[in-house]
């Protein structure tokens, strides 16, 4: 157990979960993106679509899709913020309870015309997982450096990858792949203990066998 989850985490709001958590989890999500959303849906799940106002969780997501930390005295204002940086954002409850109970499902559109559908839930103590991107399975906490990948699926691109990153002297704490179709679009997650600079990064990107990669820093 971490300090964190006997004291909580430093941070502006109500509450651990539904401010600090999805502020974070904002944040993540734009990291993911790797730009500036100009228009976002939120679907709120459980808890999230109960409370949301009266906890500020709409505020403090917003805040997360403008760069904001968790403890940033902005995201008092951040759904105005938002207005001004010419962010589009609706927020939809929905009454499913498949999900975890503090669940927000992100579509956004960034500043190039980049789409990305992202899931994802506080799950206490301000600490977050992502747990689908663009359909694909994945566990991302933000507690690490990740790189994401796409590839197509077959043999070899793992161990190309992994290889690569023994080169830079990369240690490779977690790793999960997850495709739709077998033999078809593959996406890997690969959580590290040391940072994946821009060198490394460029070089799995020339990987004849890597669709598109990139590096996601943590929270």
């Amino acid at each position: 157990m971490g300090v964190f989850d006997v004291v909580g985490p430093v941070m502006i709001g109500p509450s651990s979960s539904h401010t600090a958590g999805a502020a974070r989890l904002g944040k993540m999500v734009r990291n993911i993106l790797g730009e500036q959303p100009i228009e976002a849906i939120i679907y709120l799940y459980g808890s999230f679509a109960q409370t949301y106002k009266g906890h500020g969780t709409d505020k403090a997501l917003a805040a997360g899709l403008l760069g904001f930390s968790a403890e940033d005295p902005r995201i008092r204002e951040a759904l105005t913020l938002a207005v001004q940086s010419n962010m589009k954002i609706a927020f939809k409850t929905v009454t499913d309870t498949g999900y975890h109970p503090n669940t927000a499902e992100f579509e956004l559109r960034g500043q190039s015309g980049k789409t990305l559908k992202v899931v994802g839930a506080s799950v206490g103590g301000g600490k977050i997982v992502v747990s689908k991107i663009n359909n694909y399975d994945v566990e991302i906490t933000g507690e690490y450096f990740t790189l994401i990948a796409i590839y197509p699926d077959k043999p070899g691109v793992i161990a190309a990858v992994s290889h690569m990153l023994a080169r830079y002297n990369v240690n490779i704490a977690f790793m999960k792949v997850s495709r739709q179709e077998k033999g078809e679009q593959a996406l890997m997650i690969v959580q590290t203990d040391q940072l994946i600079d821009e060198e490394t990064l460029f070089s799995i990107k020339s990987l004849p066998v890597i669709h598109s990669a990139l590096v996601v820093q943590p929270l």
